[in-house]
């Protein structure tokens, strides 16, 4: 039995209704293309994070003594041991990333944007043959 027809004509209508609005929200473009911006985004973060990790903490770990690197960075109080070299690593990590995400969208994207107003488009058929009209009437009145 189609659960669908056990409900009245009406809801079965607004039913439909909804599943069709929600599979063109779905399909949108907009909604495709912001998938793929963080599926992007979320393999950038994977580089960045390797970066950070692999080649410049180590370095730094080179350049200030420990057996470990940074990994070894710890602070023991008491018994227990907090480990603030994973800790600077984040956050040496999330300053890349926020550096990069701030020249792509701030200076990149700014600079593709003051491209597009600084040209403006030619006018129109329709908007030379108004301003004509605006002229020939201002030249009227006067």
């Amino acid at each position: 039995m189609d659960p669908l027809k056990s409900i009245g004509s009406i809801d079965r209508a607004k039913a439909l209704s909804v599943l069709d609005e929600f599979k063109n929200f779905a399909l949108k473009g907009n909604v495709v293309d912001l998938a793929v911006g963080v599926i992007i985004g979320a393999a950038f973060a994977k580089i960045i994070d390797s970066l950070v990790k692999h080649i410049l903490m180590p370095f730094l770990g080179m350049l200030i003594p420990g057996e470990q690197g940074y990994l070894g960075w710890k602070i023991a109080v008491g018994a227990k041991e907090v480990p603030y070299g994973l800790f600077l690593g984040e956050v040496v990590n999330f300053i890349i990333i926020a550096f990069v995400l701030y020249l792509f969208i701030v200076k990149f994207l700014g600079l593709l944007m003051k491209a597009k107003e600084s040209a403006p488009p030619a006018p129109s058929k329709e908007e030379l043959l108004l301003a004509e009209i605006r002229d020939l009437l201002k030249a009227q009145k006067t």
